[in-house]
């Protein structure tokens, strides 16, 4: 078991990720190396296709490298089981994707109570934490409505609370705003950034928007299959 530093939440080595294509090996990226550090907000940039989304998969335990380790504190990521990396993710890990994947059948508030139920709280209990959450999303008063009746940024709203009521460590979000209008996916970005300070977070997010990205601690760009580190400020308007 290798220990990281205090500070070092996650910690990247040398990752790699082969896809095969038909006879050949498409390799998404190779040699990635990089450290984040506890409550930092890092962003993820580069254009599509060039890996932010699988490498993102890997970090939160949805997929594995072809090669190379990461470590989250002091636990090697590649090392887990199937139920490891499920209770890892379940435990660790708070998601938010550009679909919101909210269950169409369900309330606002039995979406957001769902991660809870499933760890089997009772219904008071998880219906009443969901509420808080809603509320600290701004959407108290939407709680009852299933989620055709919200609209997109609400939709998004919704998805970061049942994300964050497990009270994850890290939040991994992959173009959350990018299916929202400029003006709607201001407002989703800085209720994302608001609960990253309140509730302490990690952050890692993968987006196409620059000006977004520059109002992270840290930019990372993916290109050609490697990454590198860019001041948020040199980003172009």
């Amino acid at each position: 078991m290798h220990l990281i530093a205090q500070d070092k939440i996650l910690r990247v080595e040398r990752l790699k990720k082969v896809f095969r294509s038909g006879e050949s090996d498409l390799v998404l990226f190779d040699n990635l190396s990089f450290q984040v550090a506890k409550g930092e907000m890092l962003a993820i940039v580069g254009e599509s296709g060039t890996g932010k989304s699988t490498l993102l998969h890997i970090l939160g335990a949805l997929d594995r490298p072809s090669a190379g380790d990461v470590y989250c504190a002091d636990l090697q990521i590649q090392s887990l089981s199937e139920e490891g990396a499920a209770d890892f993710r379940n435990r660790e890990i708070g998601f938010v994707w550009q679909l919101h994947y909210l269950l169409p059948e369900f309330t606002a508030l039995e979406n957001v109570a769902m991660p809870l139920l499933l760890r089997g709280q009772p219904w008071k209990q998880s219906q009443d934490r969901a509420m808080e959450w809603l509320e600290k999303v701004e959407l108290g008063k939407r709680a009852h409505h299933r989620s055709g009746e919200l609209s997109g940024g609400e939709q998004q709203r919704v998805a970061l609370a049942r994300a964050l009521i497990v009270q994850p460590k890290i939040l991994l979000a992959d173009e959350p705003t990018g299916d929202l209008d400029s003006r709607t996916a201001n407002a989703v970005f800085q209720l994302i950034a608001k609960l990253h300070h309140d509730q302490q977070l990690t952050s890692l997010i993968a987006t196409h928007n620059f000006d977004f990205a520059r109002r992270c601690n840290r930019v990372l760009r993916l290109q050609n299959g490697v990454v590198e580190e860019v001041a948020p400020e040199s980003l172009p308007a």
